[in-house]
């Protein structure tokens, strides 16, 4: 470049300089949002035209999986489906005014779902012949009223617990319901039935957990004294007490671990357990965690009892407790059954059924409610009149830990103890099975 051309370089005010590194950050991000956009209307475009597809072919059973939890939307043809017959959402959502006419509809199952009261009464008024509607690990609702005669099952399992400070609670009104299963880790949604007044059968396996492991889980201040959580204890009991009441008329229940617990906590501070109609009863128990007491307190509650169905968990798993909580256990766990229960029988009952799953080596662990259950179980024999038969049960038959039958040695042992019981029905046999 010559000295003139220079000269007139300059003259032309032209400042070339390289781009800084926000700006690049800009560019990246803005291509990036436009190739987001692009990837997921492509998305978008490849659903629609799968359940136009469903649609066109008449497709009765369909499984809708997202990836993320934007709102969905569906052509219109789909919302009014006529050949659907059962629907599985998985992790999605939609909007409250999408069209929904399930005219055939008789399963729906939400998963990892966050509905409003207005999202569940578009559902259920769009879809006249639900039978069963399966709610799991959803959240933002906090009343299910169904009034359709011919939805007769639903199942709660699970709870999406929000941080959001709120209290977390949930009302059931289902005058016609006949099924109903309420399972998983609630953590602190109070589930309270208003009506289920036709039901016939009730399985109360969920577990509810202390303000204060919550408020530890989501890294939240609270009071360490041990007692600080006691009024929500109170609460918590108040809710299984009036629970309890409303599924009285079932004629087959089962309860879990967590009731047994609260049941124990009933009968300490002198709270009576609501009698039960109940003829087929079972209890989901963990081997660790039986508590004797609660669990002779509802079967005290329950006189009409012909079958006893006692399924053991061995599963290794450690949890926070409550110390508020423990001190009242341990106190169970000390009670002697023949003597605080000694004038109650059971008039009814004529079958005994233990069954144990084990997750983990019973060799190691040989004396895991090894005890309670002995104990339970002698009880039973003592009280139950017109036994007949008293059945143990391994579901295990190798253990992949120790090379051999650990449970059935288990329950075998327990056998050979009950055989040398007394017992108050002269025709009952003791069976084995693996």
């Amino acid at each position: 470049m010559t000295s003139g051309e220079d000269d007139e370089f300059r003259s032309s005010n032209l400042t070339i300089t390289p781009p800084s590194k926000k700006q690049k950050e800009t560019e990246v991000e803005e291509t990036l949002d436009r190739l987001n956009s692009s990837i997921l209307d492509e998305h978008l475009s490849q659903i629609s035209r799968c359940l136009s597809f469903a649609v066109e072919k008449k497709v009765e059973n369909v499984v809708f999986w997202s990836d993320d939890d934007s709102t969905c939307t569906w052509p219109e043809s789909f919302g009014t489906c006529s050949s659907l017959i059962n629907l599985d959402f998985i992790f999605c959502c939609f909007s409250r005014d999408a069209v929904i006419a399930w005219k055939s509809l008789k399963s729906l199952k939400l998963e990892f779902f966050l509905l409003s009261e207005d999202h569940i009464v578009n559902l259920l008024s769009g879809c006249p012949s639900l039978e069963t509607l399966e709610l799991s690990l959803v959240a933002g609702f906090s009343r299910l009223e169904i009034n359709s005669f011919k939805l007769k099952t639903l199942n709660l399992k699970g709870y999406w617990i929000a941080n959001d400070r709120s209290d977390h609670s949930l009302e059931i009104i289902a005058p016609y319901l006949q099924h109903l299963e309420i399972s998983g880790d609630l953590y602190d949604l109070k589930c309270r039935l208003v009506d289920v007044s036709s039901l016939l059968n009730a399985c109360l396996t969920f577990n509810l957990k202390c303000i204060k492991d919550i408020k530890f889980e989501l890294l939240e201040h609270f009071n360490i004294e041990e007692d600080s959580c006691r009024d929500y204890h109170q609460l918590l009991r108040t809710l299984v007490q009036d629970n309890l009441q409303k599924v009285s008329c079932a004629t087959e229940l089962t309860i879990g671990t967590w009731f047994t617990e609260v049941l124990c906590m009933f009968q300490f501070k002198g709270v009576l357990i609501p009698e039960s109609k109940c003829k087929h009863l079972t209890l989901e128990l963990h081997m660790k965690k039986i508590n004797l007491y609660g669990v002779a307190g509802f079967l005290r509650a329950s006189p009409y009892v012909e079958t006893l169905n006692i399924d053991m968990d061995a599963t290794d798993s450690v949890e926070p407790r409550c110390k508020y909580e423990l001190k009242y256990l341990a106190r169970g766990d000390n009670i002697d059954l023949q003597s605080r229960i000694s004038s109650f029988v059971f008039p009814n009952l004529k079958k005994v059924k233990i069954v144990i799953s084990s997750g983990v080596c019973l060799k190691d662990h040989f004396n895991w409610g090894f005890d309670k259950l002995f104990k339970l179980s002698e009880f039973l024999l003592k009280r139950a009149t017109v036994l007949e038969k008293f059945v143990l049960i391994s579901k295990r038959r190798k253990c992949k830990r120790c090379s051999m039958n650990c449970v059935s040695r288990y329950l075998f042992r327990l056998a050979e103890k009950l055989l040398g019981c007394p017992r108050s029905s002269t025709n009952f046999v003791i069976i084995f099975q693996e």
